[in-house]
């Protein structure tokens, strides 16, 4: 077990020393935060580059865990709920007051109103490594990012210096925060469309969620269906609003069913059915980049009934200009509400501390060739995919990457 004392000497071992070189260094790093230890360590792959004693926060005012991502960098900062309260070096996670700062009084426990205080000193120097887009996963026991290998992990394609594969009919739709206002497209192959070549270098991270395909999204991929075969079911949104109702209605109608425009997944069959789509994965991946969704696509989820657990890993190149990289991942521990395990057919939890967890979640998944093409050519140093059974929740929105939020203990 580390101690407050190792850690706090730690800072200035790590901080100072030649081999650490952070300052201006291109390394996707991430940063791991301990409530237990009262600790932060930021991660190079699996190689520690430093690491600091924190306060997090106190009674009434907990800290969250889960998977996060440096939304916002302010040098000078004041409290805007808190009487203007000084939070200088400050670092966004949530859009709704989490962050990481400097402070003068960072005891050895949680005093925080939930922020993440460090030191003056190391708050100032982790401001001066870090950049937007920079995970941070904080959980309560301490973790360590390991090497993970799974013929699941993506990998680049193609090879630098070529032009992506085209795709071939892969749905490209927007988040479901999304589509009041955007249409949904589909991205198809052209004999005279021309791609410019983004070099590896230039690529800019993505971010991926794999998550279980939720109700309203079935919803949504019903009303593309009906607006396929000609009736009127609105804005696919997921939403069964008057227009998907009507449409539904009509549908029955036509087919000589009981007409009570309700869904129900024996109808939703038969409309895929008839539209000459195939069922849906019970699964989807969301990408994202600079903070905004670019599109999702199906996975499938084998033995759906076992929980997938909460992982995060991250992609970090070998060598510059080489299309194959590592993948490094933590698991966290998750525990799902007894109501949300039932809404998604879960009989078994996931552990993560078991061995290999992460990797027995990846050998469950499956995407298609043409997706696997698509994010391969998306894939840059320090893009990364997070996995969880609940989608990410209230906290991911405008301006933010996938934020998933865990808890750390069942509810009595």
């Amino acid at each position: 077990m580390v101690s407050r004392f190792a850690l706090t000497a730690s800072v200035v071992v790590f901080l100072f020393s030649p081999a650490a070189g952070f300052a201006g260094s291109n390394a996707p790093l991430q940063i791991i935060v301990s409530k237990n230890q009262q600790s932060l360590v930021v991660y190079d792959g699996d190689a520690v580059i430093a690491t600091s004693a924190v306060s997090t926060g106190k009674a009434g005012h907990s800290t969250p865990t889960g998977i996060f991502s440096i939304l916002e960098k302010r040098r000078h900062h004041k409290s805007n709920i808190y009487s203007n309260a000084p939070m200088p070096f400050m670092q966004r996670l949530t859009w709704s007051g989490i962050a990481l700062h400097g402070s003068n009084h960072v005891p050895a426990y949680p005093a925080s109103h939930g922020c993440v205080r460090l030191p003056s000193k190391f708050a100032a120097s982790l401001f001066k490594m870090t950049s937007r887009g920079v995970h941070v996963l904080i959980t309560d026991r301490q973790v360590s990012p390991t090497e993970v290998s799974s013929a699941m992990l993506f990998q680049r394609e193609p090879a630098p210096g070529e032009n992506p594969a085209p795709l071939s009919d892969v749905p490209l739709r927007p988040a479901i925060s999304q589509t009041e206002t955007m249409p949904v497209e589909v991205a198809m192959t052209t004999g005279s469309t021309t791609t410019s070549v983004i070099k590896a270098e230039d690529r800019e991270p993505i971010r991926m969620l794999i998550t279980r395909r939720g109700e309203r999204d079935i919803r949504r991929e019903v009303q593309l269906a009906l607006n396929q075969l000609g009736y009127v079911a609105g804005v696919p949104d997921g939403h069964i609003g008057p227009d998907t109702v009507a449409a539904i209605s009509a549908f029955q109608t036509a087919e000589g069913q009981t007409v009570d425009g309700k869904l129900t997944s024996e109808l939703a069959g038969a409309i895929f059915n008839k539209a000459g789509r195939d069922t849906p994965p019970n699964g989807v991946i969301l990408v994202r980049q600079g903070f905004k969704p670019i599109f999702e696509a199906g996975v499938t989820i084998e033995k759906p009934e076992q929980a997938l657990g909460t992982h995060f890993l991250q992609f970090q190149e070998i060598n510059e200009g080489k299309s194959e990289g590592k993948w490094y991942g933590v698991s966290l521990e998750n525990h799902l509400p007894a109501s949300t395990k039932r809404r998604l057919g879960i009989t078994a939890d996931a552990d993560a501390s078991a061995f290999n967890a992460i990797q027995r979640t990846l050998g469950r998944l499956a995407v298609s060739d043409d997706v696997r093409k698509r994010i391969g050519g998306l894939l840059a140093d320090g893009s990364s995919l997070s996995i969880s059974d609940m989608e990410s929740g209230l906290e991911t929105g405008d301006g933010t990457d996938f934020i998933t939020i865990t808890r750390a203990s069942p509810r009595g």
